[in-house]
């Protein structure tokens, strides 16, 4: 996947998120070499959210892609986002937003507590 097909995925998710009521706190947060694509805040709760964008399925799904290999390096950054932000008594969720950019369409699927 080209660097501006995963770019214009996470601003599509990143909106789709603000309409949904969350705050986008910080985008590709890094840590150890570990990123979460974006971070989001709903009242007290902060979201690591990890974002596939798809052409196709020819490689598999999006969902399918965030693997245990994948959900160890989220967590990875995860906690080192904790930590570094000093957000330790916040409660914590990890979602994957997978955006589908066809010809003429575009969906959004917003899985919840994904892992």
């Amino acid at each position: 996947m080209s660097k501006t097909l995963g770019d214009k995925g996470e601003l599509l998710a990143a909106d789709f998120m603000r309409r949904h009521g969350y705050e986008i706190v910080e985008r590709n947060f890094r840590y150890d070499r570990a990123e979460i694509d974006l971070v989001a805040r709903k009242g007290e709760l902060i979201v690591f959210c990890e974002v596939k964008t798809r052409k196709s399925n020819v490689y598999g799904t999006g969902e399918e892609a965030v693997d245990s290999r994948k959900q160890a390096q989220i967590r990875k950054a995860a906690d080192g986002y904790v930590s570094t932000r000093g957000v330790e008594n916040s409660e914590f969720r990890f979602d994957v937003i997978v955006v589908d950019i066809r010809e003429n369409t575009t969906s959004i699927r917003h899985i919840e507590e994904a892992f």
